[in-house]
């Protein structure tokens, strides 16, 4: 497994020089995989409350559409904070500071997160000591600092936050130090922030609606295929994690494309067990170029993150295809071959097929994407997204994400 080896001292210190430090610290990074939550699954959120003894210096933060089937009816004393009253969509500069005065750091002692990426980003922050500006955190001129316990219940399957060290925000966009009067999307990296324990419920993830639900599966193959591909940080156990998630992800899509969206009710535990692993795959081995250009496409047009991962995936497949088709995309091929019953060689179509009947493909146009951004989101990227695209499955350039953005117009 040549790809899972560390490099040679001569090779490894070439690529470095290449890369902003972030990136190369983590490329140093020797430890084989990364649980650090202890992880615990329940059949109902009751059954959890009970155990976690859920009171006042409790806060939960989830949906009022998660809080009223699963959680009113309780009676519980914790103090229960619905996200959407921050403001809607993906977190924001203005939405974490909203939040900040909502829920003062001083009123609760522990932190439980109930719902999807956003609400387990939000989590993470309620988490930490308070820092004196959101901007100045997320662009790394603050410390992350963890102070009180997090406790993750994811109710989508797709990002994995529940066990990632990550917190992804929209933010003011700079350049050399200057706001540029746009917005990108920015992730705030530090172990600190991994939640303390994570409870699996798949009971929850009943009132998903179908589309958030095929958008979220999605996102969690991609982030199992970037961790599978990944040519510098890949692990042996990491893979294990990857290639799991991927067959109990394609199988589900296999059901769906056959039997169509109900199919997923009685398979929602793997789902959310196979989201999981792929977040754990992935806290090791990384994400790379399909999230690194999804990043301004959510940051710019609010597009929801599994939807603008997907929008962008099998066009950077089909480059990664012509340029290195062996090597360990070759065995992704295999996988997907082995699960949708097809061939090698008609793989990556069977899987654009698959996953059309799972969820439509929408060109980048109908977000509102603009013929000028063919040209200005790579230069984003480049600037903003090096901890991503240098753990691309083959070296990236300005070039090539200006391609995916034409091409997937």
């Amino acid at each position: 497994k040549a790809k899972v080896a560390a490099s040679p001292e001569p090779v490894m210190a070439a690529m470095m020089n290449g890369m902003d430090a972030f990136s190369a610290s983590l490329m140093k990074d020797k430890r084989e995989i990364v649980i650090a939550p202890t992880i615990y699954k329940f059949d109902t959120f009751g059954a959890f409350a009970e155990e976690f003894k859920l009171g006042e210096r409790d806060v939960v933060l989830t949906n009022e559409f998660i809080y009223k089937p699963f959680m009113e009816e309780l009676g519980l004393k914790s103090k229960f904070v619905f996200q959407e009253k921050f403001g809607a969509g993906e977190p924001s500069e203005a939405m974490i500071e909203t939040m900040y005065e909502a829920i003062p750091y001083d009123s609760y002692d522990r932190v439980i997160a109930v719902g999807g990426g956003a609400i387990m980003d939000l989590c993470k922050l309620l988490g930490c000591k308070r820092p004196t500006s959101v901007h100045e955190l997320y662009f790394k001129r603050e410390p992350v600092v963890h102070e009180k316990e997090v406790i993750a219940i994811p109710t989508t399957c797709g990002t994995g936050s529940e066990v990632t060290n990550i917190s992804v925000a929209i933010v003011k966009d700079e350049k050399d130090g200057k706001l540029t009067g746009g917005e990108t999307k920015l992730g705030l990296v530090s172990d600190d922030i991994i939640p303390n324990k994570v409870c699996l419920v798949p009971d929850l993830l009943k009132t998903l609606p179908y589309k958030p639900f095929a958008a979220s599966a999605i996102d969690a193959l991609i982030h199992a295929t970037e961790s599978f591909l990944s040519p510098h940080r890949k692990t042996v156990t990491s893979e294990m994690f990857s290639v799991k998630a991927m067959e109990m992800i394609l199988e589900g899509f296999r059901r769906i494309a056959l039997e169509g969206p109900d199919a997923r009710i009685d398979y929602l535990g793997e789902f959310v067990t196979a989201s999981l692993f792929a977040g754990i795959a992935f806290l090791k081995a990384g994400c790379a170029t399909v999230h690194g250009m999804s990043f301004p496409l959510g940051g710019t047009y609010h597009v929801p993150h599994g939807e603008s991962n997907y929008a962008l995936f099998s066009k950077i497949l089909e480059l990664y295809d012509e340029y290195e088709p062996a090597g360990e995309l070759g065995k992704f091929k295999e996988i997907v071959a082995r699960c949708l019953g097809c061939t090698k060689d008609d793989a990556l179509r069977t899987l654009n097929v698959t996953l059309e009947k799972v969820l439509p493909l929408k060109p980048l146009h109908e977000y509102g994407f603009k013929e000028e951004d063919i040209k200005s989101f790579p230069l984003s990227v480049e600037a903003n997204q090096q901890r991503l695209i240098t753990n691309s499955y083959r070296p990236w350039s300005i070039e090539l994400s200006e391609r995916v953005y034409r091409e997937c117009f």
